[in-house]
């Protein structure tokens, strides 16, 4: 989502004539059809990534397509009840604002944005994998496994956490690996889910419930290896089960309905966003741990700050790719995604301390933030902003 967002941001910018874009994937085009079933990956999209879709023109036939807008979010300690003083209360209408935010499958985020290329110059690369990258000559050279090769004055590494583009740079990387996996599946709730995202803090990890807009949920749980391979293997009744008693009945008994998968956690960041002539953006750059859902708002934050310091610097009459001009976007977002990071981390930790003390503490400041104006106000400004802090 974040390559495709920033092709399509430069395409339609002032300074478009100036560019030649190509975008190169190994994998096929994604295809989305609204007859299909809601894909199994999908994300919260807050107000301010959904205003960063909507300048490209994507927005629109996403939300009109299929999205489930969330008007509450509820986050509670497991060791305590879902409507107590501790747990945390967040409503669209205190904010004065319509929704907190949506939920959308990438697939269909995806397809949205490569209709917005379609009506582009911008040149469309699928099927097309990468044999090597090597810079030479000022610009890097991307050797294509079918032997082609092409120059870039500017290498934009958005290819996820496993970037090829970050390793051939020779980018090194802090990786903090989570002792939890996640698991991912949908469910349908005896009761309505209210269009509220919910999340129970559990010993073992997080436990994410995200409204659908077919009144099913979609369930992220951060849990122990074991766990999740368990849930993986479990019959539908046996998992029904087994998220019905994590959540606590929230939404009374859970009904498995929907394809399941599983995805390691690890917290990572590039020590460098830039080089000359280079720069990273999304998963490429940043990892955080998925219980804020803040992962493609991140994304699509960089794919903005990086259009506008591009835009910015061929209108001034600099080179794109000159690493004083990219380093702007560095500074912009690397401070604000680390703190995102870190923030997702120690919240993880803090509420996997079994501790009794460390519980009862934990509890007490959930209670203190729910009566403290300034700091609630803070943490939704944030959140709706697409973690622009």
């Amino acid at each position: 989502m974040a390559g495709l967002t920033v092709a399509a941001l430069l395409a339609n910018s002032r300074q478009a004539e100036a560019l030649r874009l190509t975008v190169i994937d190994s994998a096929p085009r994604p295809s989305f059809d609204p007859d299909d079933d809601i894909a199994l990956r999908v994300s919260a999209i807050a107000n301010g990534s959904a205003d960063i879709l909507d300048n490209i023109g994507a927005w629109d036939t996403a939300v009109s397509t299929r999205a489930c807008p969330y008007e509450h979010m509820r986050v509670w300690d497991g060791a305590d009840d879902s409507d107590g003083a501790s747990t945390l209360k967040f409503d669209a209408d205190e904010f004065a604002v319509p929704q907190l935010g949506f939920i959308v499958e990438n697939l269909l985020i995806q397809d949205a944005i490569l209709k917005v290329l379609d009506k582009t110059d911008v040149s469309l690369r699928f099927d097309t994998p990468i044999a090597a990258i090597d810079s030479a000559g000022g610009t890097y050279r991307v050797q294509l496994e079918d032997g082609r090769e092409m120059d870039a004055d500017l290498l934009i590494g958005a290819d996820g956490a496993r970037s090829l583009v970050r390793e051939s740079a020779g980018i090194d990387v802090t990786r903090r690996p989570y002792a939890q996996t996640a698991f991912v599946t949908h469910l349908r709730p005896q009761e309505s889910h209210g269009a509220t995202a919910r999340q129970r803090f559990l010993d073992d990890g997080p436990l994410g419930m995200l409204p659908l807009a077919d009144g099913r949920i979609s369930v992220v749980w951060s849990t122990t290896h074991e766990t999740a391979r368990q849930a993986m293997a479990a019959s539908d009744e046996e998992l029904g089960s087994m998220l019905t008693e994590a959540s606590d009945q929230v939404l009374g008994e859970l009904v498995a309905a929907g394809p399941r998968g599983t995805f390691p956690l690890c917290a990572q960041h590039a020590r460098n966003y830039v080089l000359p002539r280079l720069a990273l953006i999304g998963d490429a750059a940043h990892a955080v741990h998925p219980l804020a859902g803040q992962g493609a708002n991140l994304g699509l934050a960089d794919a903005s700050t990086l259009s506008t310091v591009i835009e910015e610097a061929i209108k001034k009459g600099e080179h794109p790719g000159d690493r004083p001009v990219l380093r702007r976007y560095e500074r912009a977002r690397k401070g604000a995604n680390a703190t995102m990071l870190h923030l997702m981390t120690g919240l993880n930790q803090l509420f996997a301390a079994g501790s009794p003390t460390i519980g009862e503490l934990r509890r007490a400041g959930m209670r203190l933030f729910n009566v403290s104006g300034p700091l609630r106000e803070r943490a939704v400004k944030v959140a709706l902003g697409a973690g622009r802090q």
